[in-house]
């Protein structure tokens, strides 16, 4: 939705012409429909998942609802209005291939690339010199030194929720 971006690929298959801003804006307000309820969601998910990979090997689970049930108490997420989604038998692929805490991993990067695109708003935006900065400071480093600390330099601070929730339309 970046107006640059947008502007060169969001226009009429027949005649170019860009995409009125009414349109623009309609798809901007219905892009934060219903995300309190999507990201409590995946918040209960990702809660139930890192439960599940922090009970000892001689724990014994007999009733999974009864472990679902009690994970969502001690975290404050059992609402009868946002019934859990994913339940732990949709979990098959968190076991035993890397996946552990994933739905977690899935909020935190969706967190550090709203917040890095802030950076680039209150920078002067999409410029070249911009996304250089971006690729020198985190792309082309890869896994050779500490993410956080990239991710820190490159940010001037540490990671911050609040534009993903701008974003969600959760704040102003």
């Amino acid at each position: 939705m970046e107006p640059t971006v947008f502007k060169n690929y969001a226009v009429h298959y027949k005649t170019g012409e860009v995409m009125p801003q009414a349109l623009v804006d309609k798809i901007k307000k219905a892009a934060t429909f219903n995300q309190g309820y999507a990201l409590t969601e995946l918040l209960a998910a990702a809660d139930l998942d890192q439960q599940w990979h922090t009970i000892s090997a001689t724990d014994k689970i007999t009733d999974v609802d009864k472990f679902e049930t009690n994970a969502l108490i001690k975290t404050h997420l059992n609402l009868n209005e946002v019934p859990p989604r994913y339940r732990s038998s949709y979990f098959l692929h968190i076991w035993d291939n890397g996946y552990a805490s994933s739905y977690y991993a899935y909020l935190w990067t969706e967190m550090l690339d709203d917040d890095a695109y802030t950076w680039f708003e209150e920078n002067g935006g999409m410029t070249r010199a911009n996304g250089q900065r971006f690729r020198d400071m985190i792309l082309s480093r890869g896994n050779t030194e500490d993410y956080n600390k990239m991710f820190a330099d490159f940010r001037c601070h540490a990671p911050d929720i609040t534009p993903m929730l701008k974003n969600r339309g959760l704040i102003k």
